[in-house]
């Protein structure tokens, strides 16, 4: 992807409105975003509408536009292995869980 930011790499652990509009706008201006999703539901938005776009809310679909997406269990020890490779290899990490979340993972 092209854009000033081509050459980024972002790891997104963002849900509902302003985390992943956030990761949106880096995505648009060509950061390559990797969103970690929920390994059992994934993105709440998923469901959000109508309207839908197939099975998946319209929502959803324009928020995380120009995203790459995992569903990733970072509470196990396989999963947090993984997001411990992502998050060396990135530029960004952006999270809007509560305090502390992220800390034992």
């Amino acid at each position: 992807m092209s854009g000033s930011l081509a050459g980024l790499t972002v790891i997104d652990f963002t849900r509902v409105l302003s985390g992943p509009y956030c990761t949106m706008v880096l995505a648009d201006h060509g950061a390559r975003v990797i969103k970690i999703e929920h390994p059992v539901r994934g993105d709440d938005t998923r469901h959000w509408g109508p309207p839908f776009i197939g099975a998946e809310s319209a929502y959803f679909l324009s928020i995380n536009r120009n995203k790459e997406s995992v569903t990733i269990d970072f509470k196990q020890p396989d999963g947090k292995a993984i997001v411990e490779r992502l998050i060396a290899g990135a530029d960004i990490v952006v999270e809007n869980f509560r305090p502390g979340t992220l800390d034992g993972a």
